[in-house]
């Protein structure tokens, strides 16, 4: 099974995130099947590529809680 979530990128002060396709058995910060995006909680500074996202929930991968409300959020998906 496919999973959505995010990649911690950065220091340990200074963290910021990918949102990236990966195996579901995976470490997270394993080798990804796609890079999709990028996210700073930091800045707030939020990078998608709303069309590859969804072609990606659609085809069945389901993203993380902390990656589903975000992109609830941001109104990507509905809930």
């Amino acid at each position: 099974m496919l999973k959505m979530r995010f990649k911690s990128i950065g220091r340990k002060a200074q963290l910021s995130y990918r949102l990236v396709v990966i195996p579901s058995t995976s470490r997270r910060d394993g080798r990804p099947i796609h890079e999709l995006s990028s996210y700073s909680p930091i800045t707030k500074e939020i990078k998608f590529d709303i069309e590859n996202i969804i072609k990606n929930l659609n085809s069945g991968v389901q993203p993380t809680k902390t990656l589903r409300n975000l992109l609830i959020k941001v109104k990507i998906i509905e809930f």
